[in-house]
C-alpha cells in the first residue's frame, strides 16, 4: 500500500470518528433541547395557571368593586334627590325648607295681591258708647291768652283708645246660712254645685288656663309664670294640669257625639301624624269637616272602620282596607307635589302634563263647567297615564334591590288603579280637590310637639285630643272659644 492509500485510509478513519462524534453531539444537543423545551412547557403551564387564577381573582374583585360603585352611585343619586326635595315638590313640611323661596303650586292669577274689590275690611273703628270719657278742656286762648273757662264749647273732636284693664283676681266668698228650726234641727243652705272646697279657683281661671294651654299651646311651667306675672296668682303646675284633666272629662261626651256625627257625615277628611308619647312613636288621628273636629291617639293602622260617605285622605292603604263602607277620594295636593318633584328632578315628560291637567280640572270645577268638559278630561287623563307607563316600560331595569319600581312608575300605577278616587272631585260637588282640611286640623298637634317635645303619658295625650277637638270645633262654628270653654268648665 503506497502512501497515498494510507493517507486516504487515515482520512476515512478520521472522518468516521468525526461522524461518530458529531452524531453523539447532535444526540446530546437534541436531548438537551427536548429537556429544555419540556422544562419551558412545564414552567409555562404553571405560569399560565397562576395567571388564570390571578386573572379570575382580579375579575371577581372588579365585579365586586363595580357592584359597590354602582350601588354607591345609586345611593348618591337618592341622597341628592333628598337634598333637592322641599315642601313644594314632596310631602315634606314647610318647616324643613332651608333657603327656599316660597312659591305656590297654584297658577298665577290675574288679580293683584291683597284685598280684592268689594272685600269688607276690618279696620279699627270708633264705638258709639265708650266705657268712659275723659274731657280735655281749653282754659286760655292760644292767640290772646284770654280766660275761656266760662265759655261754652262749640264742638268736640273724639279720639278713642282701645285698652285692656290691668289684670287682677277677685275673691268671692260664699256663705251658707245655718238656721235652727223650732223642732231643733239645724238647716244649712246648700252651696252651688261647683263650690266644693273651702278655697278653690273659679271657672274663669280654669277656662283661661284651658285656653292658654290647649289653644295657645303654652307649656305648664310658662303658664305658671304667666299667671304669676299677669294676675299675681301662684298656681302650681299640678293644679294647672288638673284643670286640663277636669275639662277633658266634661268635654268627652260632646266629642264622642262629634265623632259619631262625623262617621255619618256625607264628606269627611282623615289624616294621621306621628307624635312622641313616653319617648315612643305613636300616631295622632284626625277626622274632620268644615264644622267638626275629632282627634284620637292610636296605632297607625288602627283607623276607624264604621265610616260611611265620602272620605278624603292621602292614599294610606289602611283606609282602603278597613274603611270598606266609605267612598274614597285622594288628596290631589299630594299628587301635585309629587308631580312637581318628578318634573324638576327625574325630568319625566308625562308629569308636567298630568300636573297641568289636574290644575285645569280643579279650575273647571270651581267655574262650574258642564260634564262634557269632564268627559274630555277623563280621556286626556287615560292618555297621559298610558304615555307614562310606556315611558317607564322603555327604561332599563333597576339594579338596586331596595326598590322594584321608580317613583314615577309607582305614581302612575296609583293613577291607573285609583282613577275614580283621584278624579272623584270632578264628579261629586261636595268632594274637595285636596285633603287640606285634615292637614290644617292636625297642624296644631305638630306645633304642640315642637313646643313641648311630646307627652309623658298616653292619658295626657288623650286629654289633649279631647280638649283640642272641642276647641277646634268651637272655632269652626264661629263661637268665642273662651266663652265655649266657660260654658262647660
Amino acid at each position: 500500500m503506497d502512501n497515498k492509500d494510507k493517507i486516504i485510509e487515515l482520512l476515512r478513519q478520521e472522518l468516521s470518528t468525526m461522524e461518530a462524534y458529531f452524531s453523539e453531539t447532535v444526540a446530546r444537543l437534541q436531548a438537551s433541547f427536548c429537556e429544555t423545551v419540556a422544562r419551558l412547557q412545564a414552567g409555562f403551564s404553571e405560569n399560565e395557571a397562576l395567571l388564570q387564577s390571578s386573572l379570575s381573582s382580579t375579575v371577581v374583585l372588579l365585579d365586586e368593586k363595580s357592584a359597590f360603585l354602582e350601588a354607591a352611585l345609586i345611593r348618591i343619586a337618592e341622597l341628592e334627590r333628598i337634598l333637592i326635595l322641599n315642601s313644594k315638590n314632596s310631602s315634606k313640611p314647610p318647616s324643613t325648607d332651608v333657603f327656599i323661596k316660597p312659591q305656590s303650586l297654584r297658577a298665577k292669577g290675574i288679580n293683584k295681591n291683597g284685598g280684592q274689590a268689594g272685600h269688607e275690611g276690618h279696620t279699627l273703628r270708633q264705638v258709639a258708647q265708650p266705657d268712659s270719657i275723659i274731657y280735655h278742656d281749653v282754659t286760655t286762648c292760644q292767640h290772646c291768652q284770654k280766660d275761656l273757662t266760662q265759655v261754652a264749647s262749640t264742638s268736640q273732636i273724639k279720639r278713642q283708645v282701645f285698652e285692656i284693664p290691668e289684670p287682677k283676681f277677685t275673691v268671692v266668698e260664699h256663705q251658707a246660712v245655718i238656721k235652727q228650726c223650732p223642732c231643733g234641727h239645724l238647716n244649712t243652705a246648700p252651696f252651688p254645685s261647683n263650690i266644693t272646697a273651702p278655697v278653690q279657683y273659679g271657672k274663669s281661671v280654669e277656662s283661661l288656663v284651658v285656653y292658654l294651654s290647649n289653644q295657645q299651646l303654652i307649656p305648664l311651667d310658662r303658664l305658671q309664670q304667666l299667671c304669676k306675672d299677669l294676675c299675681n296668682l301662684s298656681i302650681s303646675q299640678a293644679t294647672l294640669g288638673k284643670m286640663n284633666i277636669n275639662f277633658a272629662q266634661k268635654a268627652s261626651s260632646s266629642q264622642q257625639q262629634v265623632l259619631e256625627t262625623l262617621k255619618q257625615a256625607p264628606v269627611k277628611h282623615v289624616d294621621e301624624s306621628s307624635l312622641k308619647i313616653c319617648n315612643k312613636t305613636q300616631w295622632f288621628h284626625v277626622i274632620s269637616n268644615e264644622l267638626l273636629t275629632h282627634y284620637r291617639v292610636a296605632s297607625r293602622g288602627n283607623v276607624l272602620t264604621d265610616v260611611v260617605g265620602h272620605c278624603v285622605h292621602d292614599h294610606f292603604k289602611a283606609y282602603f282596607s278597613k274603611m270598606e263602607k266609605a267612598v274614597h277620594s285622594l288628596c290631589n295636593a299630594h299628587h301635585l307635589r309629587d308631580l312637581q318633584g318628578l318634573e324638576e328632578i327625574e325630568k319625566e315628560p308625562w308629569s308636567a302634563k298630568m300636573r297641568r291637567l289636574l290644575n285645569l280640572s280643579c279650575s273647571l270645577k270651581n267655574r262650574g263647567k258642564s260634564p262634557p268638559y269632564l268627559a274630555r278630561i277623563f280621556r286626556i287623563y287615560d292618555g297621559i297615564v298610558a304615555e307614562g307607563l310606556l315611558f317607564h316600560e322603555s327604561q332599563p331595569a333597576l339594579v338596586s334591590k331596595r326598590t322594584k319600581r321608580r317613583r314615577g312608575h309607582n305614581l302612575l300605577i296609583r293613577f291607573r288603579d285609583f282613577k275614580d278616587a283621584v278624579l272623584r272631585f270632578t264628579k261629586v260637588a261636595e268632594v274637595p280637590f285636596t285633603n287640606n282640611q285634615a292637614e290644617q286640623d292636625i297642624r296644631m298637634v305638630k306645633l304642640k310637639q315642637k313646643i313641648s317635645g311630646g307627652f309623658r303619658t298616653k292619658t295626657g295625650a288623650d286629654n289633649f285630643c279631647i280638649v283640642r277637638g272641642f276647641i277646634s270645633t268651637a272655632r269652626k262654628q264661629q263661637k268665642n272659644i273662651l266663652q265655649a270653654i266657660y260654658a262647660i268648665a
